[in-house]
């Protein structure tokens, strides 16, 4: 199919870039080249230097209007998302481009004074900031737009869905279900490609921070004379997951405006799906002797130089919002939130550059970074493949499931997590031990990858269950498993919140299927294992022990019915029990 345009304009905060990342993701779904130029992306890379005044504002819509003519032209889709707010300029833009689609959202002042979490409206209408667009700065509305979305009355969803019945109907794309026409070239460019067609890592690119060398020897000379952040046990970990590009798109520590929509909404500033912030705190001293604009070395708890940060934000928080956002509690006996107010009272953002490892691996036989599983996955020949998350044992119920999952794809990744976890949880040199032997015995290891997580554990919940599945995305796997109380702590999440809250987002959006289960058991009536949906019969048909019987059991040194538990795993159990006491 020809290439196009869709050019999205509106007001600072009426949903152009949420919009724009939707439509990406359900195009991208189509089969359909889509390329998004963001307005505050352009103006960093693309047009530098360029002030507000209406000919820089016209200067940048004509950059713009070129490269996404470019793409156009290519056969890709270009999508716009900067707020244009001059009619002339953007007709001159229709005017060189055959195929234009305008979208305008709609959404009135009050409305986006009220969504604007930083108040710049606010500051606006009191004559603090000048030339601001809506304000004192004109912004002229389209006359004949292709599509209005009145982002103050219609959902995303809906705004989603009159934008693709109208390119549906302008015959720019497939309809859903409907056969692609592959040219010649684009068959054999996917026959070179074979099994390595994996699902794209989340934002389309693996994220890689680590340098090597001259570059690290002259990055590591300089980070000896700048200021120091001292990393804890959760930042060294997340400092080596943004290395590696298992959280991608992010490339460093989140700024003040991702931190504020993710915590809000559950987005990026360029409305990219992100379910947990990602930040840096400091000290009110340490932060008195941090520059934006300027850089700073981050240090370990054993005394390394491990990175560089660049610091492009450096803001308070309000930690009460993000508690209640995040973990829907501010009681500080949750964990995450206890470790949220133990932190320091400012954040700092900015992209970082990795000079070694922050942590040795634990576990260097299953250390395998998104690179490497996705290598593994492509030579394999594996497409479809399932992530499992875990922090605990897998006994029989978490066997089930995941040997269900696999049915349908062609591999499993069991994916343990062996970062920072509480301290009543059981060691990771535990867990290892009875997965390597599970795996040995009950399952057929060429369909298995057990490769580690080096994550540290947040317990959000259900914010957490996209976190991961996210996070498994970049990974390579198309599918992830959530089941109940899916990264959950106490009684603060329902027991299926964590599967309802991934329909917050449209399908396509997150870009990986998940697998939702309910609790699994060995059912007496139909002798196998199974779930309230597939075995009939009430709690008394179900062998399915609480974690405080089976702790009970261990202790004693009593195996628990095999029907609940592989007689291999809990001998490693009981083992690591007796030793401890």
């Amino acid at each position: 199919m020809s290439g196009f345009v869709v050019w999205f304009t509106g007001l600072s905060g009426a949903g152009k870039s949420t919009l724009a990342a939707m439509l990406s993701a359900e195009l991208r779904a189509r089969s359909v080249h889509v390329e998004v130029l963001d307005g505050d992306e352009v103006r960093t890379n693309l047009s530098k230097g360029l002030g507000f005044s209406k000919e820089d504002r016209d200067t940048n819509i004509r950059r713009i209007g070129y490269v996404a003519k470019l793409i156009a032209r290519s056969g890709a889709c270009a999508m716009t998302a900067a707020i244009s707010p001059y009619k002339a300029i953007r007709d001159e833009q229709r005017a060189q481009t055959p195929r234009f689609v305008e979208v305008y959202c709609s959404c009135p002042i009050p409305v986006l004074a009220e969504r604007d979490a930083k108040g710049l409206y606010k500051k606006a209408l009191a004559g603090e900031i000048k030339n601001f667009t809506g304000i004192d700065d004109p912004y002229e509305a389209p006359e004949n737009p292709e599509v209005v979305v009145y982002t103050d009355k219609e959902t995303k969803e809906e705004g989603l869905a009159k934008i693709l019945a109208k390119l549906e109907e302008l015959g720019y794309i497939p309809r859903r279900g409907a056969a692609v026409a592959v040219s010649g070239a684009a068959a054999a460019g996917a026959a070179a490609a074979g099994v390595r067609g994996l699902i794209a890592p989340h934002g389309g690119e693996l994220v890689n921070r680590w340098v090597e060398g001259a570059e690290k020897a002259s990055l590591a000379e300089r980070a000896k004379g700048l200021p120091v952040i001292e990393l804890d046990e959760r930042t060294e970990s997340d400092v080596e997951m943004i290395a590696i590009g298992a959280f991608s798109p992010l490339r460093g520590f989140m700024n003040s405006k991702d931190y504020l929509r993710v915590v809000r909404e559950m987005r990026l500033e360029n409305g990219l799906p992100w379910s947990m912030p990602i930040t840096l705190a400091v000290s009110e001293q340490a932060a008195e002797g941090l520059r934006v604009g300027s850089e700073a070395a981050l240090r370990t708890r054993d005394g390394r130089i491990v990175a560089v940060i660049e610091l492009s934000d450096k803001w308070r928080p309000n930690k009460e919002l993000e508690a209640q956002e995040v973990f829907r509690t501010t009681e500080t006996k949750h964990p995450g939130v206890a470790y949220l107010m133990g932190t320091g009272p400012v954040y700092v953002g900015g992209e970082i550059r990795v000079l070694e490892r922050p942590v040795e691996s634990p576990f260097p036989a299953y250390d395998r970074g998104p690179a490497v599983t996705r290598a593994y996955f492509a030579e394999k020949g594996w497409r479809r493949i399932v992530g499992f998350q875990t922090r605990n044992p897998i006994h029989r119920a978490h066997e089930f499931i995941t040997k269900t999952a696999l049915e349908i794809c062609d591999g499993l990744m069991i994916h343990p997590l062996v970062g920072a976890t509480k301290s009543d949880d059981i060691p990771a040199d535990v867990r290892m031990r009875c997965y390597e032997e599970l795996i040995a015995k009950y399952y057929v290891k060429d369909r298995v990858l057990l490769s580690i997580y080096p994550a540290a554990m947040r317990y959000a919940g259900p914010r957490e269950a996209i976190f991961h599945a996210l996070a498994r995305k970049n990974y390579g796997c198309s599918h992830f498993i959530v089941g109940r109380d899916h990264a959950g702590v106490g009684s603060y999440y329902g027991t299926y919140d964590a599967q309802e809250i991934f329909n917050a987002f449209s399908p396509g959006e997150l870009g990986i299927t998940t697998l939702n289960f309910e609790n699994a058991f060995y059912s007496t009536v139909v002798g196998a294992m199974a779930t309230a949906k597939t075995a009939p019969g009430d709690a008394s048909t179900q062998v399915n022990l609480s974690g405080t019987k089976v702790r009970e059991l261990l202790q004693r040194g009593e195996l628990p019915p095999p029907e609940f538990s592989r007689p291999e795993v809990a001998r490693i159990l009981i083992e690591a029990m007796r030793k401890s006491s």
